[in-house]
């Protein structure tokens, strides 16, 4: 007889508390292993119709490495939905108004598009500055590689 298919249950889920300091490698980098971290996907227990993914606590988004030249060449587009309401800001001038934003448009860029990705992205914690509010959860440090 062949061995069964693991399908996890609700009652069996555990989300873990993750921090990482953006800081440490290039945005690319820190935003796959942080949508990785929040879909579950290192689990051996993951199933994809269920949300098994971990809390992440990112720390010192103000200091996001990018290479290159895409602090000036890369643009962040916004549509008000009115004609000529487009913005368009670089990479420079959206660190300056809200760092945490980067890492948020590069990991929901990476989440699957489905019904679980607004509930992955509420477990994602973004801070520009080393102080979070975290700390009573005990969030275990990672290193990105």
């Amino acid at each position: 007889m062949a061995d069964k298919t693991f399908s996890l249950k609700a009652g069996d889920v555990n989300h873990n508390w993750v921090l990482i300091d953006a800081s440490s490698a290039p945005l690319g980098r820190v935003a796959t292993f942080i949508a990785n971290r929040l879909t579950g996907k290192y689990k051996p227990t993951f199933t994809p119709s269920m949300d098994d993914g971990d809390y992440v606590v990112v720390i010192n988004t103000d200091k996001i490495v990018v290479t290159g030249d895409k602090e000036e060449a890369k643009e962040y587009h916004h549509y008000s939905g009115f004609p000529s309401g487009m913005t368009t800001r670089s990479l420079k001038e959206v660190r300056e108004r809200n760092s945490g934003a980067i890492i948020s448009a590069a990991v929901k860029g990476m989440l699957p598009k489905n019904k679980l990705a607004s509930e992955r992205m509420k477990r994602l914690r973004v801070f520009p500055g080393t102080e979070h509010g975290h700390t009573a959860q005990k969030p275990v440090t990672l290193e990105i590689k």
